[in-house]
């Protein structure tokens, strides 16, 4: 949604690219700093402990931590945003980076001039490590679909949280067919339909774990029916302690199969990804993540979105994840504001969702035209509410009908609110995404005087489909009860509810 946190260091970002633009660096010049890293590898939850020098000192100098391979500036020019990062103003010196929510694997630090991307000294490799004894995080969970006489994969080898060290797997209990290899690939050829339960068990030099996992055995269509979730995952899960396990447990747990993620922050779905052995397509800002092969993509359309289109078996799904532009907030402008339903419009206009939305709408025309044989998903969080929602009957802060555009946009080209087909009155099932955590106002956006009241709640995360499918059901989801006050702490990862919509092919 609409967070400061992160906002001075994307400030920075945006004035260095303008910067690189229209100043010649000093360094493209030769890396002539050195910077050093305490350990090779730290434990999950300590800190990255490092030393520098250069001969260029300068305020705005900083170190950056970025997941490897990933979004580092390996050409000395912006990719994607760093995970964690720190100025380093002096000629030499030392500094900390935490590694709090980030999750094991392979890292490379970078020291970097004035707020930009120029190498002050070569890149330093590390690993982050897990801690504590092996373990999955959730003990039973599904895998992908198989299929009755057809070669089957899939992998728990990317799950196990806590050390890793010398980490083996091995069946314990299922059927015949199913075999489960050392490095936790699950192969075989299913001979029956029905559901396969297979026991594995994972084996490290700190102790053993152990998961049992469900292979739904399909004779007819590979997915009948499937679960999508739209996800703000808030800057990448990085808000709350061991995020990505959390994330991963959340995932599992509610059998997940398709994702449109939104603060991606990276690489967050490449994260995941590595950790479930799923298919991603992502940008910085937003990914689509899948159990099933992704076999094409789009890029980034109008700056906030990207689509993929996934292999379900016998028929294929396009799924466009999007984020809109999240000031000024029209629930604000309404309850704090009082503007009217005109005024209230042509902010939406100026903040640029208007534009966005029909952009992304224009982008899927294509895919809009053949949804009658290829369904289509658009999810999101849009940083508006629906016209479906502001309606004389549920009179949101004393308002009647409200045109939102960024909801009669996608209705307008054929798409139907999941949420809202399943749940269709706003009064008893209100859906409210924004948000679990911020129950209190905390300034910002014109309205500081308003500090403190109660924050409007609202639904602002989507999962619009058009073409054969029948809506199941569909909820607003998160896990816990979650604190303002402290939200590292949270079981709940984001400051949004999910949108978890279960779709029947038809």
């Amino acid at each position: 949604m609409r967070t400061i946190t992160g906002m001075r260091r994307l400030l920075a970002l945006v004035l260095a690219v303008l910067a690189t633009s229209m100043t010649v660096h000093p360094a493209h010049a030769a890396a002539d700093g050195t910077l050093t890293v305490t350990s090779a590898s730290v434990p999950a939850g300590s800190d990255i402990r490092f030393g520098y020098a250069t001969s260029r000192p300068n305020a705005t100098n900083w170190v950056g931590l970025y997941s490897d391979p990933g979004n580092g500036p390996v050409n000395q020019t912006y990719v994607g945003p760093s995970t964690k990062w720190v100025y380093a103003t002096s000629a030499d010196g030392t500094g900390t980076l935490p590694t709090a929510g980030l999750a094991p694997g392979n890292y490379k630090l970078f020291f970097l001039y004035k707020d930009g991307y120029t190498w002050l000294a070569q890149p330093v490799a590390l690993r982050i490590t897990g801690n504590g004894t092996p373990r999955f995080p959730a003990s039973a969970f599904t895998l992908r679909n198989a299929k009755v006489g057809s070669a089957y994969s899939a992998t728990v080898g990317g799950l196990v949280q806590g050390d890793t060290t010398g980490l083996t797997f091995t069946k314990t209990s299922g059927p015949a067919w199913a075999s489960v290899s050392s490095s936790g690939a699950v192969t075989g050829t299913p001979t029956s339909a029905g559901d396969a339960v297979v026991g594995i068990r994972a084996t490290t030099a700190s102790g053993t774990a152990g998961a049992t996992v469900t292979i739904r055995v399909q004779s007819g269509a590979l997915v009948p029916q499937f679960r999508a979730l739209s996800w703000n995952l808030w800057h990448g899960g990085t808000q709350v302690a061991n995020g990505l396990e959390k994330q991963l447990k959340f995932l599992l747990e509610r059998d997940v199969d398709v994702v449109g993620i939104q603060e991606n922050e990276g690489s967050a779905a490449q994260a995941l990804a590595s950790a479930l052995g799923w298919s991603y397509f992502q940008n910085s800002d937003v990914a689509v993540l899948s159990r099933y092969p992704i076999t094409g993509t789009t890029p980034t359309v109008a700056g906030s979105a990207v689509a993929a289109k996934i292999d379900l078996g016998a028929r294929s799904l396009r799924l466009w994840s999007a984020h809109l532009g999240y000031t000024p907030y029209g629930p604000y402008d309404a309850c704090f504001g009082r503007m009217s339903v005109q005024q209230l419009l042509n902010r939406e206009s100026s903040s640029g969702r208007t534009g966005q939305i029909n952009a992304v709408i224009t982008a899927m025309s294509a895919d809009l035209a053949a949804s009658a044989t290829t369904p289509v998903l658009l999810t999101g969080d849009f940083n508006a509410p629906s016209h479906l929602d502001w309606t004389p009957a549920t009179s949101r802060c004393g308002y009647g009908s409200v045109p939102w555009p960024t909801s009669t946009a996608p209705a307008g080209a054929g798409l139907v609110d999941s949420y809202r087909q399943a749940n269709p009155n706003p009064s008893t099932h209100p859906g409210n995404t924004w948000s679990p955590v911020f129950k209190t106002f905390t300034g910002g956006y014109g309205y500081n005087s308003r500090t403190g009241e109660p924050e409007p709640q609202d639904r602002i995360d989507f999962i619009h489909y058009k073409g054969p499918l029948t809506v199941v059901s569909s909820e607003a989801l998160w896990e816990g009860t979650p604190s303002q006050s402290n939200p590292s702490a949270n079981a709940w990862t984001s400051d949004h509810a999910a949108v978890l919509t279960v779709f029947r092919m038809n």
